[in-house]
């Protein structure tokens, strides 16, 4: 199975950020626009993960995707990294994004998909939140060590069901390749735009499971610029050296050229679904279990 997913934040982050220019929010709205229109015209169904405060702040653009009859999935409140989060942060965080997000669009919220994969070792605990307001299946691990810090002893790189401290919950981690030994994802953001197309294509053909997710910044044309450390320390919580945000620009602008080209070829070569689609093609009965 092949799982389209986007993650919804860039006007959020753009308020919050990078000084509220209405040139932005139009070029998000055109390529979300163009987006719709292409799943439309392919009849197919996606997952979208939006920030809660995209339900208060940005309805109109939540209200558009649910109008094409798309899945809305809870992608936290204001995009910050769980696990740079207390419990009790986490614990606000995701009942105000849900709350907000089931308010605006008149219906239950089943899935959610942290920040960065920021869900891992160190703050498991995360999954108890989540059954608490009614998630019943994430898309949060990372599989694997990466920058952000990942979920290397997860174990799985298929859908399982994670069982921790008396609740359960369905995981869609993310799909992983591997090169020179180290196993990496390469089915969406960074990710996706820095391997070939061909290579993209030929590993999920080859493989029973694929989750994508696309970031409307993924596609976007030109590069962005060097943020400064102000910008870099508030967003990323981490010290703002030059190394830093260097690397950030170079993942950030790395295949950017094209990408949405790129992104559309993919889409339309393969058999697409969302997530809500794919637990009902799935024998929950017979899938791994994980315990905590």
């Amino acid at each position: 199975m092949n799982i389209l997913t986007f993650d919804i934040e860039e006007w959020y982050l753009e308020k919050a950020f990078h000084g509220n220019r209405k040139e932005r929010y139009d070029l998000f709205d055109l390529h979300l626009n163009k987006i719709l229109d292409l799943l439309e015209e392919r009849n197919i169904l996606a997952t979208f993960f939006c920030l809660g405060k995209m339900a208060t702040d940005f309805p109109q653009v939540v209200k558009k995707i649910v109008s094409k009859g798309h899945e809305i999935g809870c992608h936290s409140n204001k995009h910050v990294w769980l696990n740079k989060m207390s419990y009790n942060e986490v614990d606000e965080d995701t009942h105000c994004a849900i709350d907000s997000l089931e308010q605006l669009v008149g219906k239950k919220i089943k899935g959610y998909r942290a920040p960065a994969f920021s869900i891992g070792e160190n703050n498991k605990w995360a999954f108890e939140i989540l059954h608490k307001y009614g998630i019943e299946y994430d898309a949060s691990v990372y599989p694997a060590a990466r920058d952000f810090g990942g979920f290397p002893t997860f174990g799985y790189k298929t859908p399982v069901i994670i069982s921790y401290n008396g609740i359960q919950i369905k995981e869609f981690p993310i799909c992983m390749t591997k090169l020179f030994g180290k196993d990496l994802a390469y089915s969406g953001g960074g990710y996706f735009r820095m391997f070939p197309l061909w290579y993209v294509l030929n590993t999920a053909k080859k493989n029973n499971y694929v989750m994508t997710y696309f970031h409307i910044g993924d596609i976007l044309p030109g590069n962005r610029k060097i943020i400064s450390r102000t910008e870099y320390e508030n967003y990323f919580k981490e010290k703002g050296t030059l190394f830093n945000r260097y690397k950030r620009y170079v993942k950030s602008n790395m295949g950017r050229s094209g990408a949405f080209e790129k992104m559309t070829k993919f889409i339309t070569k393969l058999e697409i679904i969302d997530i809500e689609q794919a637990i009902k093609q799935i024998d929950w009965n017979s899938s791994e279990k994980v315990f905590f």
